[in-house]
């Protein structure tokens, strides 16, 4: 049957249609991608699946409609998913919708949020496109200045400049970026800041951020999972060796475990903002005793930490998801 043939029922515990908007699924690695893993648990209870790219997503004269696959998952490596044939789908059709596409968070990637806003009291969107848009994960935290460490965000060199003579050691990186990408360590002795501000500024208008440097990070970079605003479990994410970054993409090493009492108080803080504004999903990075992100648009860890845990935070998130329709 074509998939928007299906009446969407908004009762818990019955068949409901999903869909991801996310980037392509055949090539995801089964054993770390989180919306995989989303897709997987929804389909263990039950629910209809369907995949398109953000590129497919459209607005149709008052409809919001996109061109995708219905699709099931398996958990084999490279036949992990089985796709029908494209059909074009009313959005508004389906129960919920995931915004799972990474950064960077560009015009292309807001437009989206603009027109996913459109489904509202139809369709349920997570995270909410409205707060992903203003809440971008290196901009949320700006409104907790006593959990982060010292920050600016300019566009100016000299201002950059006057910060890094404040601070002597800095991480300089894009304010949209993701996955570690672009992201350096300049020390009181080094001269490249002015060469790099030109290399960013040659590829894009936007501000960059600037933190002062944790030593902290060699010992790791804690990734917290929240659900609903509640932390539900953390791994920590260790620089290879002579690295300062620590993101699992680009070889940090997961490691089991717990949440510290500063953790804790950290998703006390920001938990009841992220569960007001409709973020069921999110992802905090935490190195030391400092908040330094705050992961919104497409988070990941809840495979490792289902590993480490032993614990289903999917189901977790799916329950939660459940709850609201």
């Amino acid at each position: 049957m074509p998939f928007g043939h299906y009446r969407k029922e908004r009762h818990t515990g019955q068949l409901m249609k999903i869909a991801f908007q996310m980037d392509p699924i055949q090539s995801v690695d089964i054993n770390a991608d989180s919306s995989f893993r989303l897709a997987e648990e929804a389909q263990a209870r039950g629910h209809e699946l369907f995949f398109y790219s953000p590129d497919q997503l459209a607005y149709d004269e008052g409809r919001i409609v996109a061109k995708g696959h219905a699709f099931t998952v398996q958990r084999v490596q490279g036949d992990h998913v089985a796709m029908e044939p494209i059909e074009q789908v009313d959005l508004a059709e389906f129960d919920v919708i995931w915004l799972r596409q990474d950064p960077p968070f560009d015009m292309h990637y807001i437009t989206s949020t603009y027109l996913l806003d459109r489904l509202k009291g139809h369709t349920l969107v997570v995270n909410d496109p409205f707060w992903v848009r203003n809440y971008p994960e290196k901009l949320l935290v700006l409104d907790f200045p006593d959990l982060t460490p010292p920050t600016m965000i300019a566009h100016d060199l000299e201002t950059i400049k006057d910060f890094k003579a404040r601070y002597g050691d800095v991480i300089l990186k894009p304010l949209y970026g993701n996955g570690g990408a672009g992201v350096f360590r300049l020390d009181a002795n080094d001269r490249n800041l002015t060469s790099l501000h030109e290399l960013f500024m040659s590829a894009s208008r936007e501000p960059l951020i600037v933190q002062q440097f944790l030593p902290d990070v060699s010992a790791g970079d804690k990734r917290v999972i929240l659900v609903d605003g509640e932390p539900v479990g953390a791994i920590n994410r260790v620089p290879a060796a002579g690295e300062t970054r620590s993101n699992l993409h680009v070889g940090g090493r997961p490691e089991k475990i717990g949440l510290s009492e500063r953790d804790l108080e950290i998703c006390a803080r920001i938990g009841p903002l992220l569960k007001e504004k409709g973020q069921v999903f999110v992802g905090i990075d935490v190195i030391g005793q400092f908040l330094t992100e705050i992961n919104v648009t497409s988070p990941t860890g809840i495979q490792e930490l289902e590993r480490f845990d032993g614990v289903n935070i999917a189901e977790k998130i799916w329950q939660a998801i459940e709850a609201k329709l």
